[in-house]
C-alpha cells in the first residue's frame, strides 16, 4: 500500500511560483472559556492539481489592528493535491482535547522587533487577527506583499484583509474553514463550520490496508465516487477502518466529530 501520492511523474514546484498551499482552517481558543481544544491550530491545504514543495516558508501572526508582529518558520515538506498539514500552535487554557497527531508542532516564535518571544506556537486570538502564509521570513506588510501565500484576516475588526472583508471569528467551539477555493476573498471563502476539527485523516491516508485516524470518530462510513456507501465502521467509535478488500480508486471517508460532520477524499494506490 501506498502513500495517496508519489513523486513519481509529478513536477515538484515551489510555492514560490505556483502558490496553491493556502490556509484552509484556524482555530484560536484563547479568549474563549471552554475551549474544545489543548492547542491552537492551523491546517494548511494543497488545492491545486499538481505536488507542490514548501521551502523556507514561515506562519507570520499580526493582532486584528496594527502590524504582524511574529512569526515561526516551517520545515521542509511537500504535499499532493488535496493533502492537508495540520500545525500545532500554542496551547490554548482550558482546552480539553488533544489534536489529531499534528504534522508539525511549532516552538520558538521569533519576534519582529528583536524582542524576546516566550512563546511555544503562536497565541492564535479566539475572536479577531491576521495570519500568513509567508514564502519567507521576510516581515509582511499587506495582503499585496510579494512574499504572500495566503493572507486571512478574521474577526469585525481585522483591518487587513483579501477582498471584499474578513473572515468570521473562530469559537470555542468552532474553528473557521475554507468552503470555497478561489483564494481571493476572505469573507467569501471562509466559514464557522460544526465542532473544531483537523484533518482527522492521518498521513499517510492508507497504511497496511487500513484508512488511520487521528482521534476516534464516530459512524464511519466510506463512500466511492458513485455516493454509494461501500464500506462501514462495524463500531460506533473508531481509530481506524480496514479496506483491504476494497478495489483501488478514489473513496470519501465521512464520520462525526464533537457532533459535526467531517469528510475527507483518500486514494486506494
Amino acid at each position: 500500500m501506498k502513500k495517496i501520492f508519489t513523486i513519481a511523474g509529478l513536477v515538484l514546484m515551489t510555492a514560490f511560483t505556483n502558490a496553491q498551499i493556502v490556509i484552509n482552517e484556524i482555530y484560536g481558543g484563547n479568549e474563549n472559556s471552554g475551549a474544545v481544544f489543548k492547542h491552537n491550530y492551523i491546517v494548511l491545504k494543497n488545492i491545486g492539481t499538481t505536488l507542490v514543495s514548501l521551502t523556507g516558508a514561515s506562519i507570520q501572526y499580526a493582532p486584528a489592528i496594527g502590524a504582524f508582529t511574529e512569526y515561526h518558520t516551517l520545515p521542509d515538506f511537500t504535499l499532493g493535491p488535496e493533502e492537508t498539514y495540520l500545525i500545532q500552535e500554542a496551547a490554548v487554557d482550558g482546552g480539553v482535547e488533544a489534536l489529531p497527531i499534528p504534522n508539525f508542532i511549532a516552538t520558538t516564535v521569533t519576534n519582529f522587533d528583536g524582542t524576546p518571544n516566550k512563546s511555544v506556537g503562536i497565541r492564535i486570538s479566539g475572536t479577531s487577527g491576521k495570519l500568513v502564509l509567508a514564502g519567507n521570513i521576510v516581515k509582511v506588510m499587506n495582503p499585496s506583499s510579494s512574499n504572500v501565500l495566503d493572507f486571512v484576516g478574521y474577526g469585525a475588526n481585522a483591518d487587513q484583509f483579501k477582498g471584499d472583508g474578513p473572515a468570521p471569528s473562530p469559537t470555542a467551539s468552532t474553528a473557521i474553514r475554507r468552503t470555497l477555493e478561489n483564494n481571493s476573498d476572505n469573507m467569501a471563502d471562509f466559514s464557522a463550520e460544526g465542532a473544531a476539527k483537523a484533518g482527522f485523516v492521518q498521513n499517510p491516508f492508507v497504511k497496511d490496508g487500513n484508512v488511520l485516524f487521528g482521534m476516534q470518530i464516530k459512524d464511519v462510513k466510506i463512500y466511492d465516487t458513485f455516493r454509494q456507501v461501500v464500506k462501514k465502521s462495524p463500531t460506533k467509535f473508531a481509530q481506524n477502518i480496514d479496506i483491504t478488500e476494497l478495489p483501488k480508486g478514489t473513496y470519501i471517508v465521512t464520520g462525526t466529530v464533537n457532533n459535526a460532520p467531517v469528510s475527507q477524499k483518500i486514494v486506494k494506490d
